[in-house]
């Protein structure tokens, strides 16, 4: 019978106590949040401070934080610093050294308890949704927190949400994410969104099995089981 870990213990584990798939990624190149999540961060930033709007960018999952803050040396070279705000949440504390650039917090927390002040114009999540317990709970919250234009992008493994008996949800599942408003690419192991909105998924959470074994990446990842709600 599968082990389920709550929240609390999915914390403690050693396959999300030693995960390092995100500790030290940048912002580009070839492991870099483009080639992952399919967008260009610096542009999606750069087309609003153009139109001189303020911008916030959250970055989930952000390990060291070394991507928020080469984006925030990058704008800060190029004139645009005044005008955006960047924080990165990861749930180890354990961050690039030195002083920050003044646009920069790094903020350690967990994804599905961590309450934001105020909406982001970009979220994102390299890798790090294959951790999260309630990771339908975690989709919910994100759409919440979006302003009415921005964009949500992460990589996401559907195979990892799976019923009570240990099966994928399945076509149920990418169909319900799609009907509440996400994209989803089951070829890359993308999902996307852009816009706020109020997300309700049809599952109810039962919690996570941190023994599932490697995902698509090749490293050990967390499954999260559901009782599928009438």
């Amino acid at each position: 019978m599968t082990r389920l870990l709550d929240d609390s213990a999915l914390a403690r584990s050693s396959v999300v106590a030693n995960c390092t798939m995100n500790r030290e990624r940048s912002l580009s190149g070839s492991n870099g949040y483009g080639r992952e999540l399919g967008i260009d961060v610096m542009a999606e930033i750069g087309a609003r401070t153009r139109a001189s709007a303020p911008v916030r960018w959250l970055d989930l999952c952000c390990g060291s934080g070394r991507a928020p803050v080469e984006a925030a040396r990058l704008l800060t070279d190029r004139g645009p610093a005044g005008q955006v705000e960047i924080i990165g949440l990861d749930l180890v504390d354990h961050f690039v050294a030195g002083p920050l650039p003044a646009m920069v917090r790094l903020i350690s927390g967990s994804v599905t308890e961590w309450v934001p002040g105020g909406r982001f114009d970009l979220i994102t999540c390299v890798h790090g949704l294959h951790y999260v317990g309630d990771k339908l709970d975690a989709l919910s919250r994100v759409a919440s927190w979006l302003t009415g234009d921005g964009l949500f992008a992460a990589n996401f493994d559907a195979r990892s949400v799976r019923r009570a008996d240990g099966a994928p949800a399945g076509r149920r599942l990418t169909a319900e994410l799609r009907a509440q408003g996400f994209a989803y690419d089951s070829a890359r192991h993308r999902i996307s969104r852009r816009g706020n909105g109020q997300v309700r998924l049809p599952y109810r959470y039962l919690g996570a099995d941190d023994q599932a074994g490697p995902n698509y990446t090749g490293q050990p990842a967390v499954n999260s089981l559901y009782a599928p709600l009438p």
